[in-house]
């Protein structure tokens, strides 16, 4: 067996705290070893309540910490891409949280990053290597539901809290960045191409400026995705995937629950009951414990990485079409 990488985590943000650090420390490949702060008493605290066994008051010491080989970024939108390049330079490999930056622009200044250090860097699309995600993709490829023509999403929840991260135009908040980004990864992994053309509409939060009701079609050579995201709506996500002879229905496509399978529907619509629908369960699983580990094997060379910053400059693209397609209609 490789030996463990040593990972440090940048910040005691929620989604690594409540989710990704305890999924870690169940890989085969990570040994969560430390945990940075600017504030030293959060990252003590976090420390003790996770079993890490170190931490420090400032990002900068965990950069200059030799024994670490992979940065986890889980930062706010903003800090993504200036922490990812002083790690890199800090001779670090580094897993960033999603999306990768604030325009491309900045995604291509990460990229010339990665290549003058010579290291590892990727974006923590957790979806990217998730069972229930590669099973869809299997069945489209084998052709069961014919070609695939359309996908539908939408993903949503209600948060008005003025300070959160989210609702901080300036941080890179806003529902396009937060989790419209989902829709737009899949349907470029599903229809294993890239958009030729979108449209967009998009209503802004008068208090905050981020946009809290954003929609878009993305017009692929195959086929379409419409999508739905908002920050101010009942929480929910969905995906469809429909092809000329049957469709599939993704349960719960984003945050895939670790304590029990996840299912899909392939239905080829024989009624309008389901009573031709096939449901698969797939085995329990932590997605956040998969994507420590596939990283890692990326890292100690044994795979390529799953989402490289090529196909993040890809999605940041999409993204940056919506937002200018949508005031011109």
């Amino acid at each position: 067996m490789s030996r463990k990488l040593r990972w440090g985590i940048l910040g005691v943000a929620g989604i690594a705290v409540k989710k990704v650090i305890p999924a870690m420390q169940k890989c085969e490949l990570c040994e969560i070893t430390t945990i940075a702060s600017r504030d030293a008493n959060k990252a003590a605290e976090a420390a003790n309540q996770l079993g890490i066994a170190s931490y420090y008051g400032s990002y900068e010491a965990l950069l200059d910490d030799p024994d670490i080989d992979v940065i986890y970024n889980p930062l706010p939108n903003h800090l993504h891409v200036p922490w990812s390049v002083r790690a890199l330079e800090a001779d670090k490999h580094v897993l960033c949280e999603k999306p990768l930056g604030l325009s491309s622009e900045e995604v291509r200044l990460l990229i010339e990053a990665r290549d003058r250090s010579g290291r590892q860097a990727g974006e923590a699309f957790m979806v990217r290597t998730h069972p229930q995600w590669l099973r869809v993709k299997e069945i489209i490829d084998s052709g069961e539901i014919g070609p695939l023509r359309s996908i539908v999403a939408y993903f949503s929840y209600n948060n008005r809290d003025p300070q959160n991260v989210r609702n901080i135009a300036a941080y890179g908040g806003g529902g396009l960045m937060d989790i419209g980004c989902y829709p737009i990864f899949i349907a470029r992994f599903l229809f294993g191409e890239e958009p030729r053309r979108v449209t967009g509409a998009i209503e802004l939060d008068p208090q905050f400026g981020t946009d809290r009701l954003s929609s878009a079609v993305l017009e692929f050579p195959s086929g379409h995705c419409a999508f739905t995201c908002s920050t101010q709506m009942a929480y929910a996500q969905r995906v469809i995937a429909i092809g000329e002879k049957a469709r599939i229905e993704i349960e719960i496509p984003f945050n895939a629950p670790p304590d029990r399978g996840c299912r899909i529907f392939i239905d080829p619509g024989a009624d309008l009951f389901g009573g031709s629908r096939r449901e698969e369960v797939l085995p329990v699983c932590d997605q956040y414990t998969i994507q420590g580990d596939e990283f890692s094997r990326a890292v100690l060379g044994q795979r390529t990485v799953p989402v490289p910053l090529e196909d993040s400059l890809r999605t940041m693209a999409v993204i940056e079409a919506i937002r200018a397609a949508a005031p011109a209609g």
